[in-house]
């Protein structure tokens, strides 16, 4: 039996994974004696990229490698899938979240004193357990308090290959714009208070 072609198994390695995949990843589904190189990888994925030109699915380059989406415009219609609507993430933890995103690595105590209020604990703990805030050491000054940065999966859940697509502060009219899917995801979490991340997609 004839292998098929590379950039089929690509297609149907990134759809079954549930996740991005980077060239690395992809290169461990083959044989070691047949494993493509990452030149031939990523020319089947330009293959993909441009068959879904026009269709409802596109091939994502993320921070940890590349994924089959369907395209964002899509939302609206896609959203009916689900009978029940989860409800929104409260406003406060949107906003520690951004703050963390721009002015990164920022200690709890800074983001206190841009917000004007006390951070709430669970809304701390909400973006650790997702994995989209992490520490990145400590600041030098007394009491060496925690400075916290953005992760790889908050780059991928906002559709994000590196910090630098996110839009401009001035481009942010409204927090809740961030990311519309936010709430087709998780709950609100309760509010009772009112390092350098990695960018790029890992191909080494």
């Amino acid at each position: 039996m004839a292998a098929p072609p590379l950039k089929h198994i690509v297609e149907a390695a990134l759809l079954a994974a549930g996740g991005p995949l980077s060239l690395d990843h992809l290169q461990t589904l083959f044989d070691q004696n047949n494993v493509p190189d990452k030149a031939g990888l990523r020319a089947a994925l330009a293959e993909l990229d441009k068959e879904y030109e026009g269709r409802g699915i596109e091939l994502k380059a993320l921070a940890s490698g590349y994924q089959i989406q369907v395209r964002t415009e899509l939302a609206p219609w896609l959203s009916r899938l689900w009978e029940e609507k989860p409800q929104r993430y409260s406003r406060a933890l949107l906003e520690t979240l951004a703050i963390i995103a721009y002015r990164q690595p920022v200690t709890r105590g800074e983001i206190e004193e841009i917000r004007g209020v006390s951070v709430n604990t669970n809304i701390m703990r909400t973006l650790q357990e997702r994995g989209w805030v992490r520490s990145v050491g400590h600041r030098d000054v007394p009491g060496r308090p925690a400075m916290y940065g953005t992760t790889r999966q908050f780059l991928d859940y906002f559709n994000l290959a590196s910090l630098d697509e996110l839009p401009s502060l001035l481009e942010l009219r409204d927090l809740d714009d961030i990311h519309p899917e936010l709430d087709l995801k998780f709950p609100e979490e309760a509010d009772a208070s009112a390092a350098t991340p990695d960018a790029e997609p890992r191909d080494e």
